[in-house]
């Protein structure tokens, strides 16, 4: 059994990126181990998690790094864009303060990662319908105009959770598969190194999902 986690065909790295307190630990948690925490504290530098699905009878490991949304931390969680082949923008739907501020982190995102990030806006905190302050086609639209894919979710509720990371990994699986100078089925090896950062949290046994 602890061999299993090393079975995989493909491993990713994906960020968390956004500002704090907008979810992204407990987006991390609710899809690698199905759990939510009303009193989770902010992230303190990177923490990451793995979870491994199933696209084309292919087991694609993901590596999900959680950056810290606070700006005492940018100069560090910068160095996790390297290597990254996927991204989860994340605002809250109920703080028009984190959607504005997406811009900012498209921004850094770019500037830092590979040109051929996959990118996905998410705007986190769905079940707060009540107290919402960015209108869902506000959010289309700025995913439209700068070539994002976008999803809401909620990871108290779980809603979209697992829809946003599977949608995110296939793409990043079919844009790999395209490549015609890639022959090896595995990524490129800094896709697989883990940058020697400090961190907490750990990887979790990979369970599968199907794809989409």
């Amino acid at each position: 059994m602890a061999g299993r986690d090393d079975e995989y065909d493909f491993l990713f790295k994906v960020v968390l990126i956004g500002d704090s307190g907008v979810g992204k630990s407990n987006l991390l948690s609710r899809f690698t181990r199905n759990e939510f925490n009303l009193e989770s504290k902010s992230t303190i530098g990177v923490e990451f998690a793995t979870r491994s699905i199933q696209v084309d009878n292919r087991t694609i490991k993901a590596q999900i790094w959680d950056t810290a949304g606070q700006e005492r931390y940018r100069a560090i969680t910068s160095a996790y864009y390297r290597g990254a082949v996927g991204a989860l923008l994340v605002y809250d739907i109920a703080k028009h303060m984190t959607y504005e501020n997406v811009e900012r982190w498209l921004k850094e995102l770019r500037d830092h990662a590979d040109s051929n990030i996959v990118i996905m806006l998410v705007g986190n905190k769905s079940d707060l319908r009540h107290l919402r302050s960015v209108p869902t086609e506000e959010s289309k639209h700025f995913a439209e105009q700068n070539n994002l894919s976008f999803i809401e979710t909620s990871a108290l509720d779980s809603t979209n959770v697992e829809q946003a990371f599977t949608h995110i990994l296939t793409a990043i699986y079919r844009n790999i598969s395209a490549r015609p100078t890639e022959p090896d089925p595995n990524p490129l090896p800094h896709l697989s190194v883990q940058p020697n950062f400090p961190q907490s949290g750990g990887s979790t046994k990979p369970s599968c999902c199907g794809g989409l």
